[in-house]
C-alpha cells in the first residue's frame, strides 16, 4: 500500500526489510531499503492445565517484527491471537504458563526477564493498548492521574511543570484537549476513553505496542480515527505495531503484514497486498471470502463447524475437520511450513495448487 491511501483509510507503505515468519525462515522483500529487527518472536508456546490434560493456546508459534512494522493477527475466538501477545508482556495468569519459547525484543528476551525486569520494560519498551477501554481505565481516578501512576512507576517526569506540559503533549498527540487530563473516564466517549490508552501506551516511547481489538466495541466511523490516532502516534514514536483482532477488512487498510492463526498456529502470513490477491490456505480463503464487497453481490457463507478443542485437537491438520479441500492426508500429517513466494509462509498440503480466488483483493479497494 501506498501512503497515498492514507487519506482513505488506514494505510501507509511498509517499513522495507525482510520478514521472518512461522518456521523463522528469512525472506527477503522484493523492496530493500533496510529494516531493523525489533522482536523476534521462537517456537512460542502457552498452555493451562485441565483435567483432561494440558490446553495448548499457543503452539509454536514464530515470527520477526521490524521497526515500524504493523502485524496484524487475526483468526476465530480461541486461535491464539491475544494469548500470544499477552505472553509477550508475561501477563498469562496462572494456571497458565508459558512453556517454551523466545521472544527478544531488540535482543533481550522478554520471557527470560524476572518479574521486576518486566514490570520495568512494560511500557517503557512495550506497551499495551487494551480490548475494551471502558473496563481498563479507572473508573475514580482523572485521566491525569492515571497517567501519572505509569510515570511515577517508571520515575519519569519528576518536575510538576514538565509532568504537565508532558501529559498535555500526549493527549493534543491522540487528539484530545488537554482539559481532557482533569476529567474521568465515565465523562469520555469510547472513542475518547480509547484515544486515553493510546496516550497512556506511547507516554514513554515504547518500541512495540500491542493492540488488542482496541475498537471492538466502537462504531465504525469512531473505529476508523482510533486507528488513524493509533498510526499517526506509531510514527511519531517508531514504534512497531501488533494488532489483533477479527475483521479482515480492518487488517486490510491497516496492517502490513497478516499472520492468520488457527488452533494455536500460525497457519499463513504474508505481506497484506499478497495474502488478500492470493491466499493460500483453505481458512485464510473462507476469513475473506466473508467480506462484504460493493463491487459484487454475492452470498455469504460462514465457515462450517466450530473451533477444535485445544485439549485433543484434531490429528494432522487442525482444520481438515471442516476444510473443503481436505483428503485423507490432512488427517495424517501436520502441514509443514510451506514458502510459496517471498515473504509468504503457509501450513497446508495443497497450498501450491489453490488458484488465486477472484473476490479476494475487494478490502484493499
Amino acid at each position: 500500500m501506498s501512503d497515498k491511501r492514507e487519506g482513505k483509510g488506514f494505510a501507509a507503505g511498509p517499513p522495507q526489510g525482510e520478514i521472518r515468519t512461522l518456521g523463522g525462515q528469512r525472506s527477503t522483500r522484493s523492496d530493500k531499503r533496510g529494516g531493523d529487527i525489533i522482536l523476534e518472536v521462537r517456537d512460542l508456546h502457552v498452555e493451562f492445565p485441565t483435567a483432561a490434560g494440558p490446553a495448548r493456546a499457543v503452539d509454536g508459534v514464530s515470527f520477526t517484527l521490524d521497526k515500524g512494522m504493523r502485524l496484524g493477527l487475526v483468526g476465530e475466538s480461541g486461535s491464539g491471537k491475544s494469548t500470544t501477545v499477552l505472553a509477550l508482556m508475561q501477563l498469562i495468569k496462572a494456571p497458565g504458563r508459558i512453556s517454551a519459547g523466545t521472544a527478544r525484543l531488540a535482543g533481550d528476551d522478554l520471557l527470560a526477564m524476572t518479574a521486576q525486569q518486566i514490570r520495568k520494560a512494560r511500557f517503557s519498551r512495550i506497551a499495551l493498548v487494551p480490548q475494551g477501554a471502558m473496563n481498563s481505565l479507572n473508573p475514580v481516578l482523572t485521566v491525569r492521574a492515571q497517567i501519572d501512576d505509569l510515570l511515577d512507576a517508571h520515575q519519569q517526569k519528576p518536575d510538576p511543570k514538565e509532568r504537565a506540559s508532558h501529559v498535555a503533549s500526549l493527549l493534543q498527540r491522540v487528539g484530545l484537549a488537554a482539559t481532557v487530563a482533569n476529567q474521568y473516564p465515565h465523562q469520555l466517549s469510547g472513542g475518547m476513553k480509547q484515544r486515553v490508552c493510546i496516550a497512556i501506551a506511547i507516554a514513554l516511547s515504547p518500541q512495540l505496542i500491542i493492540a488488542d481489538e482496541p475498537t471492538s466495541a466502537l462504531d465504525v466511523i469512531v473505529q476508523k480515527q482510533v486507528m488513524q490516532t493509533l498510526i499517526h502516534a506509531q510514527k511519531e514514536i517508531g514504534a512497531a505495531i501488533i494488532l489483533v483482532g477479527h475483521d479482515m477488512g480492518l487488517m486490510a487498510q491497516f496492517a502490513h503484514v497478516v499472520g492468520v492463526m488457527y488452533a494455536g498456529r500460525l497457519v499463513e502470513i504474508a505481506p497484506v497486498k499478497e495474502i488478500f490477491a492470493n491466499p493460500r490456505h483453505p481458512y485464510t480463503r473462507m476469513l475473506i471470502s466473508s467480506l462484504p464487497s460493493f463491487a459484487t453481490r454475492k452470498v455469504f457463507r460462514g465457515i462450517p463447524g466450530v473451533a477444535p478443542s485445544i485439549v485433543n485437537p484434531p490429528s494432522g491438520c487442525a482444520f481438515h475437520p471442516r476444510c473443503p479441500r481436505a483428503e485423507e492426508r490432512c488427517a495424517r500429517e501436520v502441514p509443514i511450513d510451506d514458502v510459496i513466494s517471498a515473504g509468504h509462509h503457509v501450513r497446508c498440503h495443497f497450498a501450491r495448487e489453490l488458484a488465486p480466488a477472484a473476490d479476494t483483493g475487494a478490502a484493499l479497494a
